[in-house]
């Protein structure tokens, strides 16, 4: 499972983040390690709180660049 750092309540609230500039960096749960480039997929809001919305993000040196 893959979040965002920091926790985002909304997809559109990480969009606005990475169009803004803020660093947005990738947790794992568990013995994976994210990427530092390519593609992730993400969801949020971090448990134990329900999942609300999923994403698609581009990770450019550790830190995601692009929402789809």
């Amino acid at each position: 499972m893959a979040y965002v750092n920091p926790n985002f309540k909304s997809k559109k609230a990480l969009k606005d983040a990475v169009k803004a500039g803020e660093f947005v960096r990738i947790k794992y749960v568990g013995l994976q390690s994210p990427s530092s480039d390519g593609i992730e997929y993400i969801e949020g809001p971090w448990y134990p709180e329900p999942h609300r919305w999923s994403a698609k993000v581009k990770v450019e040196n550790g830190l995601v660049v692009k929402v789809k």
